[in-house]
């Protein structure tokens, strides 16, 4: 059930990227309201979980977390975040570069799933919550190249499987492990999300549709997160 749910969400995103791209600011409000989600379920789920560990150094894996997204960022130029107008020039980067990145990505946050108790736990919520814009920046960015081939399915493909293998991986991980995997994503999501979130306005005005979005994304996750039986 995991595994094709995690796989709708990016074919999902996808096609709604293909049919809907030309509309950047559709986009642009999916991933602001998915950031919302995003940050709220970081630290609502996963960061207590995280420090609520004994290890005392649970933090530095946290930081790791951060600084692997920011690595991946010089592969994938910020596609996460929206950064669409990077790719549409250089399309050297997308054999190589893009897909490294967004398997790694991908791969890395499907691990903890493999030890997840519940079918639908918050932490899969905000994946799935979160794969969607970024496919829809994938299909959005695939759309509008020459040729939408079979090459770039193969993108699609391996960026669709990429959380699901990091769960089956998982698996053959002690389950005390799960922890500091978490940590690691719990530092992706932060910095992914913060980065949509906070990144500058136009002649850095108060941007009101942002905080509207950002407050609907904060709400979708908390509404889960008071019902949801811990």
């Amino acid at each position: 059930m995991t595994i094709i749910l995690l796989i709708l969400s990016v074919l999902i995103g996808v096609f709604l990227g293909k049919y809907f791209g030309s509309k950047q600011q559709f986009a642009k409000n999916l991933l602001i309201l998915s950031a919302g989600f995003l940050i709220t379920i970081c630290l609502n789920e996963v960061f207590p979980e995280v420090y609520h560990s004994e290890d005392h150094n649970i933090g530095i894996f946290v930081i790791i977390g951060v600084l692997i997204q920011m690595l991946l960022e010089n592969l994938t130029k910020g596609f996460e975040h929206g950064h669409l107008h990077h790719h549409a020039d250089d399309h050297s980067i997308i054999p190589f570069a893009l897909i490294v990145g967004l398997f790694v990505h991908a791969f890395i946050e499907g691990i903890p799933l493999s030890h997840e108790k519940e079918t639908i736990s918050p932490y899969l919520l905000g994946i799935l919550f979160h794969n969607i814009p970024i496919s829809f920046v994938l299909g959005s960015f695939l759309s509008h190249s020459k040729n939408f081939s079979t090459k770039f399915w193969l993108i699609v493909l391996v960026f669709a499987l990429a959380s699901p293998l990091g769960m089956l991986l998982g698996k053959y991980f002690d389950e005390n492990l799960k922890v500091y995997f978490l940590a690691i994503v719990g530092g992706i999501f932060l910095h992914i999300s913060s980065v949509i979130i906070f990144e500058s306005n136009k002649n850095h005005k108060m941007d009101w549709q942002k905080i509207v979005l950002v407050i609907c994304g904060i709400a979708l996750a908390l509404g889960g997160h008071l019902f949801h039986g811990h």
